[in-house]
């Protein structure tokens, strides 16, 4: 069971040089990510006078996003594992492939990763707003609620066959890309109707520096439940359950 691989770690571990430096590098791949992904939606309602809501807006989102986490991914890989989204280091946890204090360090880095990536956004558009994600018209909170839970899960699916799985092979080359084109395809999916989140980081930076709070219990709840969930399922059905933990570096 995945539950017998759960770990809370070292305490000496939240201070070790290689987590350090893991949370380092998770802080710098969120600030990559958020900096681009949340730059594009503000420079798309420059040019467009509030265009990012239009569907050329959707899909200049969905390119964003996915080529930016597919670089920051892959910069954070041989270090982190590359995760930028506290819903993955989560998913990850229950399946038990990193410790609860690790665990913490990233989402710690990865909190302030998307705020310092929001304050330089608008500290270099000279006071343009950052867009905090909200529910679009006739979208109900439980539907957004589902609809991140749902795509979360495919996001945290595609991470653990691409990365996190110790049969992966040469498929772990791909992962990057894979993982930034399920985020991307979710966006276009779901952006229309709550913003596509999966990633309470990428929602936290913006609701902080706009001071925007409205709904935003959603994007903490749906991605860590279907990121959860996805951990869960891979783990139990698909991982043979006498693997050693892998070393968080492995992703």
């Amino acid at each position: 069971m995945p539950i017998r691989n759960i770990a809370v770690g070292r305490p000496a571990e939240a201070t070790h040089p290689d987590a350090l430096k893991a949370a380092l590098a998770e802080f710098i791949s969120t600030l990559i990510f958020v900096f681009a992904g949340e730059g594009s939606g503000m420079a798309f309602n420059k040019l467009t006078d509030n265009g990012s809501t239009t569907p050329a807006g959707l899909v200049a989102a969905a390119l964003a996003h996915a080529f930016a986490l597919f670089v920051a991914v892959a910069v954070g890989a041989n270090i982190s594992g590359g995760h930028v989204n506290p819903a993955v280091t989560f998913g990850a946890f229950v399946g038990g492939n990193i410790t609860l204090l690790r665990g913490i360090l990233y989402w710690i880095a990865q909190l302030l990763g998307s705020t310092v990536a929001c304050l330089l956004l608008k500290f270099a558009t000279n006071g343009m707003a950052t867009s905090a994600f909200s529910l679009s018209s006739g979208v109900g909170v439980w539907n957004a609620f589902v609809l991140e839970i749902v795509m979360t899960f495919g996001l945290v699916y595609t991470v653990y066959a691409t990365a996190i799985d110790p049969k992966k092979g040469s498929l772990g080359t791909i992962a990057p890309i894979a993982i930034g084109f399920i985020v991307g395809a979710n966006i276009l999916a779901g952006g229309a109707f709550d913003g596509a989140s999966m990633n309470p980081a990428v929602s936290f930076g913006p609701a902080l520096v706009s001071w925007s709070w409205e709904n935003h219990w959603v994007y903490w709840a749906g991605p860590l439940i279907g990121g959860g969930i996805a951990g869960l399922v891979y783990e139990f059905f698909f991982i043979s359950h006498s693997h050693e933990q892998l070393p968080s570096t492995d992703y």
